[in-house]
């Protein structure tokens, strides 16, 4: 298939050799827990890939971090769906970088992780119906120089290998109202721990299990409040950190459907008519994700921005879940029965819906913006 071709290219030249190293392995073990995949992602330079090159990263940009996760998701999806956490924080933390309301610290954090090559998990909000992404599921108390923090965030991607931890937490105002601050903290600090969560074989290599932070005290520098606009709308810095989520957690399920799509491509048997039909879904959903990577370019970060984004989202996943069907459907019963590779993307691919936000949850917001009203994501 030559646009996954394309993104294969495109992921050899950032992380070099990483797709080779993957491909001596069979699918069933990159998808078990303790997979050697987050390691030789490690190897490859991938915590840096989306780090600007001004703070020692990599520099891809949005569109090229489309088509790598692409890549890793045809041949890894446990490993893709972790890696994709790790690259969302990381662009909410560049974002803050860049923006007025930099302390500093987000430089000498960014240049950290690129030159130390270290993992950050995502502790926002994940897997309820109807919570969305950056809702938090764990609360604060302020104290002396910082916050103590309570609370747990299952499943947690990347728990068992995460180097850093980012998350969303509750934090009472002097006031009394709840103030969202996006935290970061050490994975080795003392009162965070991992706890067996997922149960599921597919996607099982993402180690997607619980972490419980009990009296984690976190200090006041590694604290960055969000805000919101004048109708209640969440801020640029929550926006543009949720238009990379969604961006690329969907294109680690294109991948996954590419690569059924490009075994149905490589099938003499398949007719042209069916070839062109799945092209066609499966090219569309990517131009869609890369329509997401061109607004995060061009700096588009408000609401309006997000509902396009999401907008992609929900169409890319609905036309990557009707490719893998059909791909699996052209290369007919005794490709499914005889490779369980065929039955495990299958199945991997149909999890694109479960991440947030919901389409109910965003139907409000979705509704108001398509009849000309204000957009607004709370």
């Amino acid at each position: 298939m030559r646009s996954l071709d394309e993104a294969r290219a495109v992921c050899e030249h950032h992380l070099p050799g990483l797709l080779s190293k993957l491909a001596e392995l069979p699918l069933a073990e990159l998808e078990k827990p303790g997979n050697p995949g987050l390691d030789l992602f490690k190897a490859a330079g991938g915590p840096a890939l989306v780090i600007p090159k001004a703070y020692a990263g990599r520099g891809a940009t949005a569109l090229e971090a489309v088509q790598v996760t692409r890549a890793i998701g045809a041949a890894a999806p446990s490993l893709a769906v972790a890696s994709t956490m790790h690259h969302f924080s990381v662009a909410t933390i560049f974002t803050l970088a860049e923006s007025l309301r930099s302390s500093g610290v987000e430089w000498a954090l960014l240049e950290g992780i690129a030159t130390q090559n270290l993992l950050v998990s995502s502790g926002f909000a994940e897997g309820n119906a109807g919570q969305g992404i950056l809702s938090p599921t764990v609360s604060a108390v302020r104290a002396e120089g910082g916050v103590i923090v309570n609370g747990a965030k299952k499943p947690c991607s990347m728990s068992r290998s995460m180097d850093l931890l980012s998350a969303s937490i509750v934090l009472p105002r002097e006031d009394g109202t709840p103030e969202t601050v996006l935290m970061l903290l050490p994975a080795e600090t003392e009162g965070v721990s991992v706890h067996p969560f997922w149960k599921s074989d597919v996607l099982g290599g993402a180690e997607s299990d619980e972490v419980r932070l009990t009296d984690v005290f976190v200090d006041e520098r590694l604290l960055v409040p969000t805000e919101t606009g004048d109708g209640g709308e969440i801020d640029e810095l929550q926006t543009i950190g949720l238009m990379w989520f969604e961006m690329l957690i969907t294109s680690c399920y294109l991948g996954m459907a590419s690569a059924l799509v490009e075994k149905a491509f490589a099938n003499p048997r398949v007719a042209p008519a069916t070839v062109a039909e799945l092209g066609v879904r499966i090219e569309t959903a990517a131009q869609l994700l890369e329509g997401i990577a061109r607004q995060l370019i061009a700096g588009d970060g408000d609401n309006a921005a997000l509902a396009r984004a999401l907008t992609a989202r929900y169409a890319a996943q609905e036309a990557i879940v009707d490719a893998a069907r059909r791909a699996v459907e052209a290369l007919g019963g005794m490709a499914y029965i005889g490779s369980a590779d065929v039955a495990y993307l299958l199945a991997a691919t149909h999890c694109v819906s479960f991440h947030p936000p919901s389409k109910a949850s965003t139907a409000a917001a979705l509704a108001a913006g398509f009849r000309g009203g204000v957009v607004r994501f709370e």
